[in-house]
């Protein structure tokens, strides 16, 4: 039998990286660097996958955007910090090979820089195993299908061939406005609930559950 799915593909931070919280501490880090209102875990978790000014202006409502770039700066600087403890989920890098030697086409869509991305995919040694990778910053982001259509372009996949496996509301809404079907995972950003909303193909409570439910469908 075919393969379901020619093509999967990832979002990074919350699904293939366990960094929810070294974000969310961050930018609030950043926040009160500046002298800025310091958002809840809640609303900062909210933001994971957004793009940069859409973020920024839901996580500190009614600031001057003059002051972006001052919070961005703060930000990277927290971030580089925590960033080489950042650890992948246990069994990302055992399924990637699994994947990759069945087959399948591999690709990421995040939110994530260029420069961040590399260098987390240099850190963790997995760049081998991804065909194609879509940052925000090189198109419209998320919840935009611009990512995803770009990605099946380049890989000259359909659609009806490609699943989108995120850990926000923000992947899945993307997979629905570029008509493809998509995977939660409750292990990441966002809440179960708001997950189920968006109707997933599965919502999957822990790392393992993903990696068992694409060896079994994918």
């Amino acid at each position: 039998m075919g393969k379901r799915f020619e093509l999967v593909v990832f979002d990074w931070d919350g699904t293939l990286m366990d960094s929810t919280a070294v974000i969310v501490a961050s930018l609030q880090a950043a926040c009160a660097d500046v002298g800025l209102p310091v958002p809840s875990d809640e609303r900062s978790q909210h933001i994971i996958g957004l793009g940069l000014n859409d973020a920024l202006a839901y996580v500190l409502p009614g600031v001057n955007p003059d002051v972006y770039p001052q919070v961005v700066e703060r930000y990277g600087y927290h971030f580089r910090l925590r960033d080489p403890q950042t650890p992948l989920f246990a069994g990302a890098e055992a399924l990637l090979h699994e994947l990759h030697a069945a087959g399948h086409r591999l690709a990421i869509a995040t939110g994530k820089s260029r420069r961040g991305l590399d260098r987390a995919l240099e850190k963790t040694g997995l760049a081998p195993y991804f065909h194609a990778t879509r940052c925000g910053e090189e198109s419209a982001n998320k919840p935009a299908p611009h990512m995803l259509l770009d990605l099946t372009s380049m890989l000259e996949m359909a659609p009806g061939e490609t699943v989108m496996i995120g850990d926000t509301t923000h992947d899945l809404q993307m997979a629905a406005n570029a008509g493809i079907d998509s995977v939660a995972v409750a292990y990441g950003a966002h809440p179960r609930g708001q997950l189920l909303e968006l109707h997933p193909l599965a919502c999957l409570d822990q790392p393992r559950d993903l990696w068992q439910w694409l060896r079994t469908n994918a």
